[in-house]
């Protein structure tokens, strides 16, 4: 009458309440898996699901029993590692949640369950390589979660790194992916990470090299399946879906089912309007990146890769260029070969060569690009918006490398600050108000505008110079030593207190230090300013407030003149050298066109005051009922398809004579 040899389940929950009184049992059930498992090591391609609900069953209660089931995860390893392709699904699956359950139990080490599952991504399935994935990320993350594993960690690296060169390219592939996911988690964030991924922009396999790009493109979940992206994307569009909501019966459920439609297009679109996250803090972490970029470039001139790829290769170099200051000369002729108004995203490609430029490229290299554009976009052939967008990438070049400019180039095109075109006109002045801040000598006396005290303080600009001050700018402003607080107020309060008391009225109270900035600063020269901030700048600690009033004194002196006298304020322009986004490029200044509100609100407007347009449809009786032809109009058109079809035949000469006949005279009754 004994039933528990025959329900694990039953017997796996008593195994758990008390080890010792079922031992023997446990050792019955043990030596049973032992005999199947010796029978399927002879065809291991078959499907036991006797075995498996055995393996499941000691999988469970091994901590149980830990010396009696001590080989127990050495069988698993041994089947998987041998025979992983050839095992049926099932089983092989088996297989490997036995061994996440060890695992889970501490009864398995870290680093031998996980080197042999990074292996089992060669195998051809899915599902598995799913749940391996999601496990591996999982178990590494608890790991690291109190302390970093420095010894698990390196060892797995150095695994990955031959993963990553593997010959089985889904196997390489699901490897990147878990290491990109354990950067994204701040799990693995250090340089041994980022510099394995690097090695996959110079695989020969497609996916394995856009998901490297990608990485350090800003794109942390890589290329996605092609299932995925058809879930993405909606099948149609706004009007679509409208246009087939009034085909048919209106129902409620309809309703709901459109309202859901245009909630997930909605959601689209404003998922597609994310700013991108750039991994900037990768691209510092690499050990060599002038090694990387010039294989890199190298890659890209001989890749016979699609369009899109070629511009992710042409991004990340352009990227490694400009944030380390690097010099590859070939780069700038190879990108100016793209710089043409008809080529397919060209936008992208201005920004790359904006990307690519900094203060320590020759200018003569970049010179040759600005003219490309400028003989290319920046013509009055072509249309505003082209003209605006070559602009923009001129400015953008010359604010991370001034020099490059030429005072003839320079001349002309500030000659569009007047052009009719405000798109054009705006990115005209953006490049005159640039080099009257940087470089007010490339310019003409009458595009240099009134002087000013940032004018005068400007350094003139050197190939490869650095400016470097031992002074604050600005410190000037303050007195040399550190007046006391307490002093500062009970001083201002007295002043405060005695012109009041001789006028009998409130006064404005000035501060003391804008005073001194109001009064010393047009009276000292230049170099007894410099003097004085060196002073103030090495003898003093400075607060914060006296930080905000150097800032305020810095910005009133780009529109303060050299005599004290002001000077229109205009936008400030922003410095080069950050991050740039393709909308700097294309930022195009012109009239945004009306949507569909605005444009009813203008309509509906022009439309007051005045008698409604069309035809006057007033019955004769306004009692009267709704005619048959008024209701015809709110009837389905299969109710009315067979008399529709009826007016269609050609009437008779006799039925038309009848027809004009009836109608004058209902008219002659209507003048009566």
């Amino acid at each position: 009458m004994n039933k528990l040899p025959n329900n694990l389940p039953q017997l796996q929950n008593l195994i758990k309440r008390d080890p010792l009184s079922y031992q023997d049992e446990f050792l019955q059930q043990y030596r049973h898996y032992e005999s199947n498992l010796q029978i399927f090591q002879l065809k291991p391609s078959t499907y036991s699901k006797t075995l498996e609900e055995l393996v499941l069953f000691v999988a469970q209660v091994a901590p149980c029993y830990p010396e009696e089931a001590a080989p127990f995860p050495e069988h698993l390893r041994d089947l998987l590692t041998h025979h992983g392709d050839a095992l049926d699904r099932s089983m092989r699956m088996t297989f490997c949640k036995a061994l996440i359950l060890l695992r889970n139990k501490n009864m398995v080490q870290a680093n031998s369950i996980l080197e042999l599952f990074f292996k089992l991504f060669r195998c051809q399935d899915k599902l598995l390589r799913k749940t391996l994935y999601t496990y591996i990320v999982t178990d590494i993350k608890n790991v690291n979660m109190k302390h970093k594993n420095a010894k698990l960690n390196s060892t797995l690296q150095g695994f990955m790194y031959t993963m990553m060169k593997d010959n089985n390219p889904v196997a390489a592939k699901m490897s990147l992916d878990v290491m990109i996911e354990l950067y994204r988690r701040n799990i693995w964030n250090d340089a041994k990470t980022v510099n394995v991924i690097a090695t996959g922009c110079f695989s020969k396999v497609t996916k394995i090299l856009v998901a490297a790009l990608k990485f350090f493109l800003g794109h942390e979940d890589g290329e996605k399946d092609e299932s995925d992206s058809e879930e993405d994307e909606p099948p149609k569009t706004e009007k679509s879906l409208r246009l087939s909501h009034r085909v048919g019966k209106h129902t409620k459920k309809r309703q709901k089912k459109l309202d859901r439609a245009l909630q997930a297009l909605k959601k689209h679109k404003k998922k597609k309007k994310t700013a991108e996250v750039f991994n900037n803090s990768a691209l510092h972490l690499l050990h060599d990146p002038q090694d990387m970029c010039e294989k890199l470039f190298s890659q890209l001139e001989k890749t016979t890769e699609r369009f899109e790829v070629k511009l992710m290769m042409m991004d990340l170099a352009s990227r490694l260029i400009g944030i380390h200051q690097l010099s590859v000369m070939n780069f700038y002729p190879f990108v100016q070969r793209f710089l043409q108004p008809h080529q397919r995203e060209v936008t992208k490609i201005l920004l790359f060569a904006a990307q690519s430029s900094h203060e320590l490229v020759p200018p003569d290299v970049i010179e040759g690009v600005l003219r490309t554009i400028s003989n290319n976009f920046i013509t009055d052939r072509n249309a505003g918006e082209v003209m605006a967008v070559g602009m923009n990438a001129v400015k953008e070049i010359c604010a991370r490398c001034p020099l490059a400019m030429s005072t003839d180039l320079l001349g002309d095109l500030v000659q569009y600050k007047s052009h009719k075109d405000k798109g054009v006109m705006m990115s005209a002045r953006a490049l005159l108000q640039l080099y009257r801040k940087v470089n007010p000598d490339l310019l003409n006396r009458k595009d240099k505008g009134r002087p000013t005290e940032a004018m005068a303080e400007t350094e003139p600009l050197v190939y490869g110079g650095q400016v470097a001050k031992d002074f604050i700018p600005g410190a000037e402003i303050l007195p040399e030593e550190a007046e006391p607080k307490e002093e500062k107020e009970k001083n201002d309060w007295e002043s405060c207190s005695d012109e009041s008391d001789e006028e009998g009225e409130w006064i404005d109270v000035h501060h003391s230090s804008d005073e001194e900035a109001k009064e010393d600063e047009p009276q000292i020269s230049k170099e007894e300013r410099l003097k004085k901030a060196q002073t103030v700048s090495s003898n003093r600690i400075l607060t914060a407030e006296e930080f905000e009033q150097i800032q305020k004194r810095q910005a009133l002196k780009e529109v303060e003149g050299r005599h004290g006298k002001r000077k229109r304020e205009g936008g400030q322009e922003e410095e080069g050298g950050g991050l740039l986004t393709l909308s700097t490029i294309e930022n195009v200044h012109k009239k945004r066109a009306h949507d569909k509100e605005s444009r009813l609100s203008t309509v509906m407007a022009g439309r007051e005051g005045r008698e409604k347009f069309g035809k006057n449809h007033e019955k004769m009786n306004p009692h009267a009922s709704s005619t048959n032809k008024d209701k015809r109009r709110n009837k389905a058109f299969m109710m009315i398809k067979h008399k529709v079809q009826r007016k269609k035949i050609k009437r008779s000469f006799r039925d038309k004579q009848i027809a004009l006949r009836n109608s004058l005279l209902k008219r002659q009754k209507a003048k009566r």
